[in-house]
């Protein structure tokens, strides 16, 4: 493309970034919004069919319209990854199993046979994760002993105790509260079917005693007083026990969300539905049937298939379309409309577990979903805050002031911000037992980082020494390579666009060293046809950063990085609208099959729908904006 701009090039630069603003507009809820899919992988669509079942509460059609969703992700290997193109998990690969058992799959069918014989190749369902050997206890597969000791009694522990529930991430507290529940009562599912998969495993459940893998010598300790503790478990006195129960039950119902369930995701949702049932709610019950609401609601129907989505994005995919229109413009009434969607959703005094460390803060937060007041996210809260004072600041003002107070409120000892908790570094505990996904805390990170600098950067004092010490962590995590680590999207490229935008909001200049070497660094990764891709390979294998098969996504987040860096003129810049301009579809948007973004690095990944149609439209209009004249 002729960097200067003129001629034909100009015009399907001008043409391509028209239909892009009318295919997202075109994607509009009525009201204003936009809530794209957000598809993780077969984990979550496997356990609705293993709930239903465990509930007796089996609708027949609709486990059939999942099967045939579960069948079509199955790999030529027989297993199940976490992502597309990834390698079999053999955790995932066990609940897909289950779950195509349960609904009537003959185990002698060649998918089936696939399956077992490379779950067994890995050391059979005894090496799946915790949570899916707690499902296999709770379907009577395997004894409790294969699972951590989870007494109730740990909703008592004072907050000096080395374990606590603030201590953890919001979404292992919401997800571990009614599993206290389940596992306490050593719930068994109904399993009305009578369904076992004995044959998945190596060595007979009873017989087997290697439950627990030990990763360090820390974890071994960790696993030594854990299951001294497990002995102890019957001399608990029963009124504690109760009081216990008691205490789980009034803080899982104060969260229960309405329709947008307990932490608004899917685990922490189909923990506490279960945990209702345990408790003795009924059927009937209005918290139960809201709680069953909740999951369906999660439900997305592709043709003949069905699946679960691990939660809903209405909050972050209608933040970052309205940053894509701004720069695209020409569509300022929709844009007003969007923005006074959000304000109506900011939370400002609703109770929240921040406010047990943070009392005196004032609230000022968004959600990332619908509804899910007691856990705003610093990222979504810094994003809707950006949009509202770039779009009118003096209209905004309350909420971008009560949005920036909460976020200064919410930053980390280390400069940095997580994603919804301030200093949830106590690293310990991701080596307890239970915590063998290592994602049980919410530390800061660089990308939600960078977010926050590029809002702080926008405004006046008094957020000048907030932005200074986020910019020194910033500083302190860039990698050798020059590029920057992405804890919420995939993974060197998403982190390097978050922490460039960033500094071009504070700015630093295009010459700075940090800067340079981060351009130089995206360039050297950029694929020969100008696009760029990045596997979740990365997140195992770091030495993999920036390879991978180009999508529109990451060819936008690092064409904007880029951009960021002073190089809108470069021959890569050029290369990468290109590449954008040749895969851009009829209806204007762009589209990919892969996943974008980690939910926990290395164990659940997800696929935001929506990067691919707002991304692109932003780094298209962002490249006008800086090289065509006027």
């Amino acid at each position: 493309m002729k960097r200067n701009g003129g001629g034909g090039q100009a015009s399907k630069l001008q043409a391509a970034i028209a239909r892009a603003r009318q295919g997202l507009l075109d994607r509009r809820e009525p009201d204003g919004h936009w809530c794209f899919e957000f598809e993780a992988d077969c984990t979550i669509p496997a356990e609705y069919i293993l709930m239903m079942h465990y509930m007796d509460e089996i609708d027949g059609d609709l486990e059939q319209r999942i099967a045939r969703y579960l069948r079509t992700h199955q790999m030529v290997d027989g297993g199940w990854p976490l992502y597309p193109g990834g390698a079999m998990d053999v955790s995932c690969t066990v609940k897909c199993y289950f779950a195509l058992k349960l609904i009537g799959d003959d185990p002698n069918s060649e998918p089936m046979q696939r399956a077992r014989k490379i779950i067994l190749a890995a050391g059979g369902a005894a090496r799946a994760n915790v949570f899916t050997r707690i499902m296999l206890a709770q379907f009577r597969q395997i004894p409790w002993r294969g699972i951590p000791f989870m007494p109730v009694e740990l909703i008592l522990l004072p907050r000096w105790f080395p374990f606590h529930f603030l201590k953890v991430s919001y979404w292992s507290r919401t997800v571990m509260v009614p599993l206290l529940i389940l596992v306490s009562l050593h719930r068994h599912a109904r399993n009305p079917r009578s369904v076992d998969v004995r044959e998945l495993f190596v060595t007979p459940p009873e017989r087997e005693r290697k439950w627990f893998q030990i990763r360090s010598l820390r974890g071994g300790i960790l696993l030594y007083l854990e299951r001294a503790a497990h002995n102890f478990e019957v001399i608990i006195p029963w009124g504690v026990r109760r009081w216990a129960f008691r205490r789980c039950e009034r803080w899982m119902v104060a969260r229960l969300n309405g329709e947008g369930g307990l932490g608004a995701i899917f685990p922490a949702m189909v923990n506490a539905y279960e945990a209702l049932d345990a408790l003795g709610y009924g059927p009937d019950h209005p918290l139960r049937r809201t709680a069953k609401k909740a999951l369906q609601l999660l439900l997305i129907e592709r043709g003949d298939m069905t699946y679960c989505q691990p939660c809903v994005s209405p909050v972050w995919d209608t933040g970052l379309a309205v940053l894509a229109l701004q720069e695209a413009g020409g569509a300022e009434e929709e844009i007003t409309k969007a923005l006074d969607w959000l304000q109506e959703r900011q939370l400002l005094d609703e109770p929240a577990d921040w406010r047990e460390y943070r009392p005196q803060l004032r609230g000022g937060g968004w959600a990332f979903q619908y509804r899910n007041d007691y856990y705003p996210d610093l990222d979504d809260t810094s994003v809707v805050a950006w949009a509202m004072h770039q779009a009118d600041p003096v209209a905004y003002e309350e909420s971008i002031s009560r949005a920036a107070e909460w976020l200064a409120g919410m930053q980390s000892r280390n400069g940095g911000f997580a994603a919804f908790d301030a200093n949830n570094t106590h690293y310990a505990l991701n080596e307890i037992p239970f915590a063998d996904h290592g994602a049980m805390l919410d530390p800061p990170t660089e990308d939600v980082t960078g977010r926050c600098v590029a809002l702080f950067s926008r405004l006046p004092d008094p957020y000048g020494h907030t932005c200074e010490k986020a910019i020194k962590y910033l500083t302190r995590t860039q990698q050798s390579s020059g590029a920057w680590w992405g804890r919420w999207g995939t993974n060197y490229i998403y982190g390097t666009w978050s922490v460039l935008m960033a500094f071009e909001q504070a700015g630093i200049p295009c010459d700075d060293a940090r800067v340079r070497r981060a351009v130089e660094w995206l360039k050297s990764v950029q694929h020969e046809d100008g696009g760029f891709g990045e596997t979740n390979d990365t997140y195992d294998d770091p030495s993999l950063a920036g390879q991978g098969q180009a999508t529109p996504e990451q060819t936008a987040w690092a064409l904007l990085a880029l951009m960021a860096g002073g190089e809108a003129r470069s021959d890569a810049v050029a290369k990468g609208i290109e590449w954008l301009l040749r895969h851009q579809g009829e209806d204007g948007l762009w589209s990919t099959g892969l996943f974008n973004a980690p939910g926990f690095p290395r164990v659940f990944y997800l696929r935001y729908h929506g990067y691919s149609a707002y991304f692109p439209l932003w780094a298209l209009a962002r490249y006008r904006t800086s090289v065509t004249p006027g």
